[in-house]
C-alpha cells in the first residue's frame, strides 16, 4: 500500500470523525453527512463545515443587543 495514500486516508478519517463528534455535541443537523463530506473532500468539506457552524451559532445567538 502506498504510504501517501495511507496518510491521506488516516487524515481524512480523523477529520471526519472529529467533525462527526463536534456536530453531535453541538447539535448540528446531519452529523454523519458532514463527516462523510469532510472525509471524502477534506479541502472543500472542512471549510464548508466551519462556515456552516458559524452560521448556525450566529442564528442561535440571535441579533446583538
Amino acid at each position: 500500500m502506498n504510504i501517501q495514500f495511507l496518510i491521506a486516508f488516516l487524515l481524512g478519517a480523523g477529520a471526519g470523525t472529529a467533525v462527526f463528534f463536534h456536530a453531535e455535541r453541538n447539535q448540528i443537523k446531519h452529523p454523519s453527512a458532514w463527516a462523510t463530506f469532510v472525509f471524502a473532500l477534506l479541502l472543500f468539506g472542512l471549510p464548508a463545515y466551519v462556515l456552516h457552524v458559524r452560521r448556525v451559532r450566529a442564528r442561535r445567538s440571535g441579533p446583538p443587543s
